[in-house]
């Protein structure tokens, strides 16, 4: 595998922890919602920001990774979006302050470790 495919995989990966993250910062209005009737509360999420911007990254991701998978096996492409559950609770500790422990980043480790023998063998 080529320096270039990692590098458009592991920032197809880091889109997608991004948009994990705008994801849960739009839950974070969700609250306000309950008692609503259920139009009304659909409307008000429809009109969310930070999740029309979450579904627009996406949107944008599908494509990146549909062109990727045109010159890139889906064997070794696949197992790169690991690293979305390695790098997202990392990232969900700086930015909401959530717990992140030492499991979590032994994961991690082990998920990078995984990729680099995959991406030798490539």
């Amino acid at each position: 595998m080529s320096a270039a495919q990692v590098a458009l995989l592991v920032a197809y990966a880091a889109g997608m922890a991004g948009g994990q993250l705008m994801l849960k910062q739009a839950s974070l209005g969700l609250p306000a919602l309950r008692g609503l009737p259920a139009g009304a509360a659909a409307l008000a999420l429809a009109g969310n920001g930070w999740l029309l911007a979450a579904l627009a990254l996406y949107a944008a991701l599908t494509l990146l990774w549909v062109w990727i998978l045109s010159f890139t096996p889906l064997s070794l492409a696949y197992p790169f979006v690991a690293l979305v559950i390695g790098a997202t609770p990392i990232l969900a500790h700086f930015v909401f302050g959530e717990a992140l422990g030492w499991r979590h980043l032994a994961g991690l480790a082990l998920v990078l470790a995984g990729l680099l023998v995959m991406a030798r063998g490539a």
